[in-house]
């Protein structure tokens, strides 16, 4: 689609990291912009920024967990700038942890949040964007671990393979309204994300913790936010859906396929299978 100083966008986890960067990158294109996040100090910081520079911009004070808490960051959305176009679901924390040992009510935050919040991202402006007719855009943000799971991150990855899922469910049913759908699947990347597992509901772990220093010395070599927003509204303005940014990790998705495959194979050797 393209982004012009008529479109509107509605960014979760707005405030800072990747949100922000899109943010930055949306109104450098001249669109209008909602941010939504839970840190009202790094809204005002970032609304500032983005004003300063001749953007027109507004925040709100949101948890994407919660339905009625978007319904009304959604109403506040029409409310100021009368409709809206681009959905950013990106609001997400991070949660590891060995099987056997994740407080439930810690597995329960993450999928609240980094599922539910995408969830109630679509469910409540996909009417908003058909209701204008002009077309719009969802850009769902998942993960390379969307894609390939490993040791010790098994909520993490179970949420972003079901923004995965999800999202791919969703372009073609949004197809028939000019409405794309992309899921952004970055690998390491420069925010802050390992720290919202300091947050979670069981306060189990700290920064002391090993998994938290060996997340925070792999993130702090990702690369930089404002590279993946912009690749990603280029991705959005060719309609692209899968959006990666690390070529080098290519392989590893190859792997998993050819798992895949080689296991499909040996169903087809067993006699009942049998074309």
């Amino acid at each position: 689609m393209r982004i012009g100083n008529a479109t509107v966008a509605f960014i979760t986890g707005g405030a800072a990291g990747i949100g922000f960067a899109i943010a930055k990158a949306l109104a450098a294109r001249g669109a209008k912009i909602m941010l939504a996040d839970m840190d009202q100090g790094k809204l005002d910081q970032a609304v500032a920024e983005l004003t300063a520079a001749g953007s027109d911009a507004a925040s709100i004070l949101c948890n994407v967990a919660d339905e009625a808490q978007m319904r009304s960051a959604a109403k506040a959305t029409i409310q100021k700038f009368g409709k809206v176009h681009i959905v950013i679901n990106n609001a997400g924390v991070a949660l590891g942890g060995s099987p056997g040992q994740i407080a439930m009510k810690d597995w329960r935050w993450i999928v609240d949040i980094n599922l539910m919040g995408v969830v109630h991202g679509v469910e409540i402006f996909a009417p908003l964007i058909q209701s204008h007719g002009e077309g719009g855009h969802f850009v769902n943000v998942a993960s390379m671990a969307g894609h390939v799971a490993g040791p010790g991150m098994a909520p993490y990855n179970a949420t972003k393979f079901a923004v995965v899922g999800y999202s791919e469910a969703l372009r073609p049913e949004f197809a028939e309204h000019h409405i794309g759908v992309s899921v952004l699947c970055p690998a390491w990347v420069k925010t802050d994300i390992h720290r919202s597992a300091l947050s979670k509901p069981s306060g189990d772990g700290g920064q002391d913790d090993p998994m938290f220093k060996n997340m925070e010395a792999v993130i702090e070599a990702g690369i930089d936010a404002d590279d993946v927003a912009e690749w990603t509204l280029r991705c959005v303005e060719d309609d692209r859906f899968y959006i990666f940014t690390h070529p080098a990790f290519a392989p590893f998705i190859d792997k998993r396929h050819e798992q895949i495959q080689a296991d499909y194979a040996a169903a087809s050797e067993y006699p009942p299978f049998k074309p």
